[in-house]
């Protein structure tokens, strides 16, 4: 799973000072002015109404979040951060091919910034175009402008992993780690690639490296669970499956656990 939280991948946009927010939704969560007061500055209210979307889409309130976005769109098509939003937007009202649209536009427009295609990429790979994903996520990775070139890399190696290509998905693992040897999510999904391909033991290896340099985390102490289990070593698995529903007692595997589920 790729574990990217998208609306967070939306770079924050700083209040325009003395903006007038158009009127999209009902109540939305700021306060508005007349329209007629900044009709000549479509730009601004673009970014004011893909603000309001974000908002709405943290709200819950999808249907205001696409009308504000909608409204943007029609204000201002050439800005690449309001393109992006609506690729999100309309992804979560499950529109893919208008937030593929949208996303690709935001990606052209962008030209070449770095967050918008590692958003792209995320939405590729999720939607099955597995081979496209790849090829923008290297690209990201490549970018001087983009700072964590292992996250793009560790990103692609997901993609390649939720299609099930272990021998790619282990070779963009190990290209994140050469840059950044104790990043958590390499080594976890490497133990997860290892246990994939049937190795227990090479997955608790990786799985024990991940506690020795990282905090723990529910994801790896359930792969060390698991691991333990097929190991036949029943008293490490209980150590790893009381860590778990003590320490991250709400986590999806804590539940898993206490219903039974194994994967």
């Amino acid at each position: 799973m790729l574990k990217s939280k998208l609306l967070s991948a939306v770079p924050a946009l700083a209040v325009v000072s003395g903006l007038i927010l158009s009127s999209c939704g009902h109540n939305p969560p700021v306060y508005q002015r007349p329209v007629s007061t900044y009709k000549k500055e479509p730009a601004k209210a673009a970014i004011a109404n893909m603000q309001l979307a974000i908002e709405y889409m943290k709200l819950g309130q999808l249907a205001n979040a696409r009308e504000c976005i909608e409204k943007a769109l029609k204000e201002d098509s050439s800005n690449p951060e309001v393109q992006m939003t609506a690729g999100l937007v309309y992804e979560r009202v499950n529109e893919m091919p208008k937030a593929e649209h949208a996303y690709d536009a935001a990606n052209r427009l962008g030209k070449g910034d770095p967050n918008i295609a590692n958003v792209y990429a995320v939405f590729l790979c999720r939607t099955g175009k597995t081979a496209a994903g790849e090829k923008l996520f290297l690209e990201v990775s490549a970018n001087p402008l983009y700072q964590t070139p292992w996250v793009a890399l560790s990103n692609a190696g997901s993609c390649a992993r939720g299609a099930s290509d272990l021998v790619n998905a282990e070779k963009f693992f190990n290209r994140a780690l050469a840059l950044r040897p104790n990043y958590s999510e390499a080594l976890l999904q490497l133990g997860n690639v290892a246990f994939d391909r049937g190795d227990a033991a090479q997955a608790l290896d990786f799985v024990q490296r991940y506690l020795a340099v990282n905090l723990p985390s529910p994801e790896v102490l359930w792969l060390g669970f698991r691991a333990q289990r097929k190991l036949g070593d029943a008293v490490a698995a209980a150590m790893f499956a009381r860590r778990v529903q003590t320490e991250f007692p709400n986590s999806e595997q804590a539940q898993n656990m206490r219903n039974g589920v194994d994967r």
